[in-house]
C-alpha cells in the first residue's frame, strides 16, 4: 500500500498547489490552459489506443462495455456520487466546479495499466517502482489540472486511494490472469476512454465515460476468450 498512499499525497498536494496558483489566473487564460490540457489528455490516450494489437477486441469491449454500463447506470451513480461530494465540500462560486474536478480527475487516473499494474506489483513484490513513476506523473498533472478546474481535484485522490487499495488486495488472484496480449488491449480500452475524456474536457462533445467504464474490464475477458471461439469458429466451417 506504500507506494498507492504515495500516488494519493502527490496528488493532494500537486492539486493544492495547483488550487493556489490558479485562483491569480484571469479566466481567459484558465479556459485556454483548460484547452490545452484537453488535447494533452486526447494525446496521451490515443498512446495509449494505438497499443492495441486486435482492433475488435477493443470495439467489441467498447460495444459490451457500453451497454452493461448503461444498465447499470455507472455514469448516473458517479454523478450522483460527485454532487454530493459537491454539496459536503463545495460554496459559493465553487459549486459546479468541485463535482466536474472530482469526476475528471478521478477517471483519468484511474483508468490505466499503470493504476492496475502498480498496486500488484508494489503489494506482491515490495517493488514500488511503477507507483513513484504514476505519482510523478499525476502529481505534475494534478497541479495543472487543479489550477483551472479548482480544488475538487485534490479529492480524486480518495478515489486513487480506493481503487488501487482494492487492486493491491486482491493482487494474488489479479496477477496470474494477466499477460502481454490482455494488457495490451486493457491499455487500449483505457486509452479510448481516456481521449473520450479529453474531448468532454474541450467542450467538444459529452461523451458518458463512466458508462464505459466496463470496456476496461470486458477487453481481457474477451482475449481469454479468443482461442475458444477461434475453435468454435473453425468448427462451425467445418460442417459447410
Amino acid at each position: 500500500m506504500w507506494g498507492t498512499l504515495v500516488n494519493t499525497v502527490a496528488i493532494i498536494v500537486g492539486s493544492v498547489l495547483g488550487w493556489m496558483v490558479g485562483k491569480k489566473l484571469p479566466k481567459s487564460m484558465s479556459d485556454t490552459i483548460m484547452q490545452g490540457l484537453g488535447l494533452c489528455v486526447v494525446l496521451i490516450g490515443l498512446q495509449m489506443a494505438f497499443s492495441t494489437q486486435n482492433v475488435l477486441v477493443v470495439i467489441f469491449s467498447l460495444v459490451i462495455g457500453g451497454i452493461l454500463g448503461e444498465a447499470g447506470d455507472i455514469e448516473g451513480r458517479f454523478s450522483r456520487l460527485s454532487e454530493w461530494v459537491e454539496r459536503r465540500f463545495a460554496s459559493g462560486q465553487e459549486q459546479g466546479s468541485v463535482a466536474k474536478a472530482f469526476f475528471t480527475a478521478s477517471l483519468v487516473y484511474c483508468v490505466g495499466a499503470m493504476a492496475i499494474l502498480g498496486p500488484i506489483e508494489s503489494a506482491l513484490n515490495s517493488n514500488h517502482t511503477v507507483l513513484y513513476a504514476k505519482s510523478m506523473l499525476d502529481g505534475v498533472s494534478s497541479v495543472v489540472f487543479a489550477s483551472v478546474m479548482g480544488p475538487g481535484v485534490a479529492l480524486s485522490g480518495i478515489s486513487v486511494l480506493v481503487y488501487q487499495g482494492f487492486i493491491a488486495l486482491l493482487s494474488s488472484w489479479i496477477q496470474p490472469l494477466l499477460n502481454d496480449a490482455i494488457l495490451a488491449e486493457l491499455k487500449s480500452a483505457g486509452g479510448l476512454l481516456i481521449t473520450g475524456i479529453g474531448f468532454n474536457i474541450m467542450g467538444i462533445t459529452r461523451i458518458k465515460i463512466g458508462n464505459l467504464l466496463p470496456a476496461v474490464l470486458v477487453a481481457p475477458v474477451l482475449v481469454a476468450l479468443l482461442p475458444m471461439l477461434s475453435l468454435w469458429l473453425k468448427a462451425l466451417l467445418a460442417l459447410f
